[in-house]
């Protein structure tokens, strides 16, 4: 009996090293998590009617970590350009704002535009830490420009209890937790006209 659990222990180390791993593109099922998930919560509302837009790496962002309590053979897999037009496009985050529209390129010659860009995202003590650079302008005046972060709910009962099902819900509602605990901040700093 020894024996087996030896070589199935060696079975698995070797299997990680050699780079066995299985992906998990979390961005993917975020839309579905959203819309099961999207009215948990509530933010401020403002009447600004804006265009926003993600800079090129936010837009491109790609995070990659391992948990302990899954197995390390699980990778998880955040890419918050994705996550952050999902989450600025839900219904509850829409009704926050008179108006909030994506643009590509991320200038406009007259009217609001509201710029993300991400600094920092890490998901580590069984929660997302989220750091988001947000500028707020009218045509070229800079009428809000802040770096906000914060923590998203603590997800260690849910990873350590339900495998790799529960890993990828525990990312994905702390990752939205945290992106709202922000865009809540923001819109409160939001200049009264």
């Amino acid at each position: 009996m020894k024996n087996i659990f030896k070589c199935t222990i060696i079975f698995l180390a070797l299997g990680v090293l050699a780079g066995c791993s299985i992906n998990h593109p979390v961005a993917k099922d975020y839309p579905q998590y959203l819309s099961k998930n999207g009215n948990t919560g509530s933010l401020p509302k403002t009447d600004l009617k804006t265009n926003y837009a993600l800079d090129g790496q936010t837009q491109n962002h790609r995070y990659e970590f391992r948990a302990a309590t899954v197995g390390y053979a699980h990778v998880w897999i955040v890419e918050m350009g994705k996550i952050l037009d999902a989450t600025l496009n839900a219904p509850y985050v829409q009704s926050s704002f008179g108006r909030l529209t994506k643009v590509d390129g991320g200038k406009i010659d007259s009217g609001y535009l509201v710029q993300f860009t991400l600094k920092k995202y890490e998901f580590k003590d069984y929660r997302a830490h989220v750091s988001m650079y947000v500028e707020l302008t009218k045509g070229e005046n800079i009428i809000l420009s802040k770096t906000y972060s914060e923590e998203g709910d603590s997800k260690g009962g849910q990873m350590w209890g339900a495998g790799p099902f529960g890993m990828k819900n525990a990312t994905l509602a702390s990752t939205k937790s945290a992106i709202d605990r922000i865009l809540g901040r923001f819109i409160n700093d939001i200049p009264k006209e």
